[in-house]
C-alpha cells in the first residue's frame, strides 16, 4: 500500500482496507476494517470510516469531506443482509456528515452536517440538504432536495443545481491532488 502519512489504517477480522493507489487520504484519517475506496476519490481531514460490523464502499472520484463519520450494522435476526453502507461515483458528501448504513447513489450529494440512517438511499442527482436527517428507510428519487429533520422531499432539482454537483465533483478531484502534492503522499494521480 502507498505510504500515506498521518493516515490510520487497521486491519480487523482478516480485513484491509483497499484503497485506489490514486485517491487521497487526508492526514487525521482512520480506516477501519472492509472498507474499499475507489479511484480518484478523496478521504479529507479527520474522517472516520469504520467498516468493523459491515463493509463500507466507495466509488470513484467521490469525496467524503472533513470531520464525516461512516458506519453500517452487521446482520441480524429478520435482516440477514444487515445494512452496508454503499457510496457510488461522482458523489459529494460534505464536512461533518454522519453515513450510517446507507446507500449513496452515482452523483448524490449529502449536504454539510447531514444524517443518512440505515437502509435510507440518496438516489442520483438528488441532494439531502445541509443538516437534515433521512430517517430510516426512506428513499429519496432522482433529482430531488429534501431537508429538515426528518428529511421531507422540498422540490425537483433543475438542470442548473444538477450541474453544479459535477462542477463540485471536478473541484474536490483536482483539489485532492493539490493537497496530496503538499502533504507527498498517495493521490498525486
Amino acid at each position: 500500500m502507498t505510504d500515506r502519512p498521518g493516515v490510520r489504517l487497521i486491519a480487523l477480522h482478516g480485513k484491509s482496507p483497499r484503497i485506489h493507489a490514486s485517491a487521497f487520504i487526508a492526514p487525521g484519517c482512520v480506516i477501519i476494517g472492509d472498507v474499499e475506496i475507489g479511484a480518484e476519490s478523496s478521504v479529507w481531514y479527520n474522517c472516520v470510516l469504520r467498516a468493523d460490523t459491515a463493509p463500507i464502499r466507495i466509488g470513484e472520484r467521490t469525496n467524503i469531506q472533513d470531520g464525516s463519520v461512516l458506519h453500517g450494522d452487521p446482520p441480524r435476526p429478520g435482516d440477514p443482509d444487515g445494512s452496508p453502507l454503499t457510496i457510488g461515483n461522482d458523489a459529494l458528501i460534505g464536512h461533518m456528515v454522519m453515513l450510517h448504513g446507507c446507500t449513496v447513489a452515482d452523483r448524490g450529494f449529502v449536504g454539510l452536517g447531514a444524517i443518512a440512517m440505515n437502509k435510507a438511499v440518496i438516489a442520483s442527482d438528488a441532494m439531502l440538504a445541509a443538516g437534515a436527517m433521512l430517517t430510516e428507510g426512506k428513499v429519496m428519487a432522482p433529482r430531488e432536495l429534501w431537508g429538515g429533520r426528518p428529511a421531507r422531499k422540498m422540490r425537483d432539482l433543475d438542470d442548473m443545481a444538477v450541474a453544479g454537483m459535477r462542477m463540485g465533483v471536478a473541484h474536490y478531484v483536482e483539489n485532492a491532488k493539490t493537497h496530496a502534492a503538499a502533504i507527498g503522499g498517495a493521490g498525486e494521480g
